[in-house]
């Protein structure tokens, strides 16, 4: 009987396009056929949909991202950072947590480090900015808002209070609205315990570079949720800029300037830095450039045994017109990953793969507790409605019936229980308290003849 090697399938990366194509792999091939392999540094992936809701802790964070480990038990999992692909070697070199880097050799690779945020070189920025993309920045931003208002409630000084009740987000895509929005409601929640502090001696402020927020759906529902955001008072800046943030000044386009010690950066991504080393093709937003099978496409020539989908990837939209490109969205990433999964075993399995092609559903956004904005198949809806659709949606697209029931039972006791509003900012920080009570010993006299 002729013995056949089963094929390495390299996955670069356990996000939304890593893990379900790693997961389909494991569940559509035999062990006999194919040994696929993860490579990601953190031991989960993040559902990013639900990191909102998360940091305003309508669920609980640990819920928002799906163990490695324990949804991939037919994969081999490698925690690292792939810092190189040779792909004319098919050669991948891993840096593990700890220890000396390792090369891995693979037959076929899917390239899905996913992206990091878009920043500008913007003075300020880098000291006084948080992004929202991960699950500990979620938890940070939190954290953060509740401790300003600790401070505000403390302070009888009127300008350090000013300073602290200011909470800036810069971009208006569904990131920065439903972060916005989310905190915004959790702040107001939490003012109950506050009888210092009135909802009014909060500035919520939303700054965005175009004249429109929410691009995905109709003008007409992003005018309605600029509409409902300035119903809770907060200070929506259209076609303005962030100019600068130093020492926590935020400084704008139009002119205004004012202090602020929350200033949140939802303004765009960009694809991951990590594929600068690699040897394969890209277009000039440095995106890798494929064909609508997710195969790797360099020129006219398909470069064998690559693949890549989701934000790092330039995929041709093949309901749209020619020059068209899938947008970096989680619901293409989810159907991507699903084909890719499938053209990698009709070809190891000798048959040609099928192009992707799926016309967008539309978007959900949530708006805070019993808010919502949507618009699915043409069909708009607002309020309570849009808002039930949002988390109907994303609880069914989380992996793992596990995830499902922890979401649903988190929401569920929020309907019982009021929310949590208390800072646990130490998080961040967790040594420093030990640190100051343990004596610094200074060198002994001789030491080190």
């Amino acid at each position: 009987m002729l013995h056949v090697t089963p094929q390495r399938i390299l996955v670069v990366g356990a996000g939304h396009v890593g893990l379900y194509a790693a997961l389909r792999l494991s569940q559509k091939l035999r062990s006999r056929e194919a040994q696929v392999i993860v490579v990601d540094p953190q031991p989960h992936m993040t559902y990013q949909p639900f990191l909102p809701e998360a940091s305003a802790g309508n669920i609980s964070p640990r819920h928002s991202v799906v163990p490695l480990r324990r949804v991939l038990r037919k994969c081999q999992i490698v925690s690292g950072t792939v810092t190189r692909i040779e792909h004319a070697r098919k050669v991948a070199t891993v840096q593990p947590i700890v220890g000396p880097a390792r090369e891995i050799e693979y037959d076929h690779v899917i390239v899905a480090p996913g992206s990091v945020s878009r920043t500008l070189p913007i003075p300020g920025l880098r000291e006084h900015g948080i992004g929202f993309k991960t699950i500990g920045e979620a938890i940070y931003l939190r954290n953060h808002v509740l401790d300003r208002l600790d401070v505000a409630a403390a302070t009888r000084d009127a300008a350090t209070r000013r300073r602290a009740l200011t909470f800036v987000f810069v971009g208006g895509g569904y990131a920065g609205i439903e972060a916005l929005a989310e905190m915004e409601d959790m702040a107001r929640d939490a003012l109950r315990y506050y009888p210092e502090l009135a909802p009014e001696d909060m500035r919520w402020v939303l700054v965005e570079a175009t004249q429109r927020v929410l691009p995905e759906v109709d003008r007409d529902m992003g005018a309605y949720t600029v509409q409902e955001l300035l119903k809770r008072r907060m200070d929506i800046r259209l076609d303005t800029r962030l100019e600068s943030c130093v020492d926590g000044i935020v400084t704008l386009s139009d002119g205004d300037s004012f202090p602020a010690d929350t200033i949140v950066w939802t303004a765009g991504v960009k694809p991951s830095p990590m594929l600068d080393a690699t040897d394969l093709p890209r277009d000039e937003r440095r995106r890798v450039t494929c064909l609508p099978t997710l195969q790797v496409v360099d020129g006219d020539r398909v470069v064998d045994g690559a693949w890549s989908a989701g934000d790092c990837a330039a995929v041709p939209d093949l309901t749209k017109a020619p020059g068209a490109y899938c947008s970096p969205s989680a619901q293409h990433a989810v159907r991507q990953a699903a084909q890719l999964a499938d053209n990698i075993r009709r070809v190891i399995r000798g048959k040609a793969p099928l192009p992707y092609k799926h016309k967008h559903a539309g978007s959900v956004a949530s708006l805070g507790l019993h808010k919502g904005v949507a618009q699915v198949y043409g069909v708009k809806m607002t309020g309570l409605p849009a808002w039930f659709m949002h988390r109907t949606y994303h609880m069914s697209r989380i992996p793992s019936f596990n995830r499902k029931v922890r979401v649903v039972v988190d929401w569920s006791l929020a309907f019982l229980l009021k929310r949590e509003a208390v800072s646990l900012g130490q998080l961040h920080d967790p040594r420093e308290e030990f640190l100051e009570a343990t004596p610094e010993l200074k060198p002994k006299a001789g030491a080190g003849r």
